[in-house]
């Protein structure tokens, strides 16, 4: 779904239910990112943007050190009770352009879904600095996509999009699209600008079904969706639902994730 700029709030405010619906990354996302960039318990690693966590568990089992930036409190909370048992881990409550790092310190700086949140000239700056020689970023993020399996659930979703949701926001709907390899490449190679080298990116494709409910409750934690006022909110995530019962009770959302990697040589 779209993010907008100013709605970082949002998701703190549904943090438990964040951590539960948001999907993580597949297995085969990891491993790519170890073969670039070997992780272990001498290792020394930032994770920008950790939310519920979804990503970071993963990176814990390496044994390496890791250091989560999350400027939700809630959810900063909630990282330090779900990973307690990891004496290497520590969160870092604010936002990640505001926490003094030292230069040349860190191995690995990785971002899950939550680096478009940073400006981009500030951010890609900040974690060049960060690495060591031979150090990495990692970037990757989830594109949900609902037309490819049931267009005319599609359609009516699109129709009560737009008496709520645009209607709200005062702005026309773009036709959906899944997200391409133009697209992946393209983001990618921004690192270039920023000095870094041995810009790679990978896709990965997964599916994942959901309820009527099931499916409101992922909305509900979507930051544009959040911010619409609660009495319009109720009755746009009502009509979804009723939708969805309509046409068999269960959706299905087509995931394309987008990995990229870069080195600081």
């Amino acid at each position: 779904m779209p993010t907008q700029k100013g709605l970082e709030w949002t998701f703190d405010t549904v943090a438990a239910a964040y951590e539960k619906l948001r999907p993580g990354y597949v297995d085969e996302l990891y491993q790519t990112i170890f073969d670039y960039i070997p992780i272990d318990e001498n290792s020394s690693v930032v994770e920008v943007g950790s939310g519920g966590g979804q990503a970071t568990a993963p990176m814990l089992k390496t044994g390496c050190r890791l250091t989560a930036v999350e400027c939700g409190r809630q959810f900063s909370e909630l990282l330090r009770e779900r990973f307690r048992e990891y004496s290497d881990f520590s969160v870092v409550t604010d936002k990640f352009e505001n926490v003094e790092f030292p230069d040349g310190a860190f191995d690995l700086v990785y971002s899950a879904s939550a680096f478009h949140w940073v400006p981009e000239e500030i951010g890609y700056k900040k974690v060049f600095s960060m690495l060591k020689s031979g150090g990495a970023f990692a970037r990757f993020a989830n594109h949900p996509y609902r037309n490819r399996g049931n267009p005319e659930l599609s359609t009516e979703i699109d129709a009560i999009y737009d008496e709520y949701y645009y209607t709200y926001y005062n702005k026309m709907r773009k036709p959906m699209a899944e997200y391409t390899q133009a697209q992946a490449k393209e983001r990618a190679l921004t690192a270039e600008k920023y000095g870094f080298s041995d810009i790679r990116y990978k896709m990965f494709y997964r599916e994942r079904r959901f309820t009527a409910k099931e499916y409101v409750a992922l909305l509900g934690t979507y930051s544009d969706h959040i911010a619409i006022e609660e009495k319009i909110r109720t009755e746009f995530f009502s009509k979804i639902a009723e939708a969805i019962n309509g046409h068999g009770g269960v959706i299905t959302l087509y995931d394309t994730i987008d990995l990229q990697l870069a080195r600081k040589e």
